[in-house]
């Protein structure tokens, strides 16, 4: 179980490594975007473009401005985003969890609250998963491209469906793990710290 365990939780880090990447480059194109629109603002004041006219509008021809198309790659980079980070959250149960309760039922207590919650977890993930696959048919279907890039719609439906496909395994896998756990009444796979509180 242990090198089945590492072949998802390796497949779970890669995921949200790439997430993370498509994370750093939604930000950078939000802050050049955004440092393009504040030059832009510049480069078309009065007193600017009187006293240089001839270098505002180089400028400005050159493409000095935010970033076309800056919310719809935003937009899309985010959604796949999410669903590239709960696959890991989902398998190093790195999910928020309140104690103030549950710290007080023995092993067997908190075995059976946390199949419960994988479980949960689990359905989840599964409709989510379900419901972005139905999401994808239709804009494949109707053809829907974004307003500024003219790309189509369901690329990013299916960059999050891809995703949401890897969070729902992950958590079915998660939930036979925990259900495995309370049969054997032992911890079988190191659970994360969460971020308790």
């Amino acid at each position: 179980m242990s090198s089945l365990h590492r072949a998802v939780t390796t497949v779970a880090r890669l995921l949200a490594m790439f997430g993370g990447i498509i994370l750093s480059a939604a930000i950078v194109i939000t802050c050049l975007s955004i440092l393009g629109r504040t030059a832009s603002t510049i480069l078309h004041w009065d007193p600017l473009v009187a006293a240089f006219p001839g270098l505002t509008k180089w400028l400005l021809d050159i493409g000095v401005g935010p970033i076309r198309g800056d919310f719809e790659l935003v937009e899309a980079g985010m959604a796949f985003c999410i669903f590239a980070f709960l696959p890991y959250c989902q398998v190093t149960a790195g999910h928020a969890s309140v104690d103030i309760f549950t710290s007080r039922i023995g092993p067997r207590g908190q075995r059976v609250l946390s199949l419960l919650i994988e479980l949960l977890f689990a359905v989840v993930l599964v409709v989510i998963a379900v419901q972005l696959k139905g999401g994808l048919d239709a804009r494949i279907r109707s053809g829907q491209t974004s307003f500024l890039l003219q790309f189509p719609i369901w690329w990013a439906y299916a960059a999050s469906f891809a995703a949401a496909s890897v969070a729902a395994a992950a958590g079915v896998y998660m939930a036979g793990i925990r259900l495995a756990e309370m049969l054997a009444g032992r911890a079988l796979i190191e659970t994360g710290e969460g971020a308790g509180h």
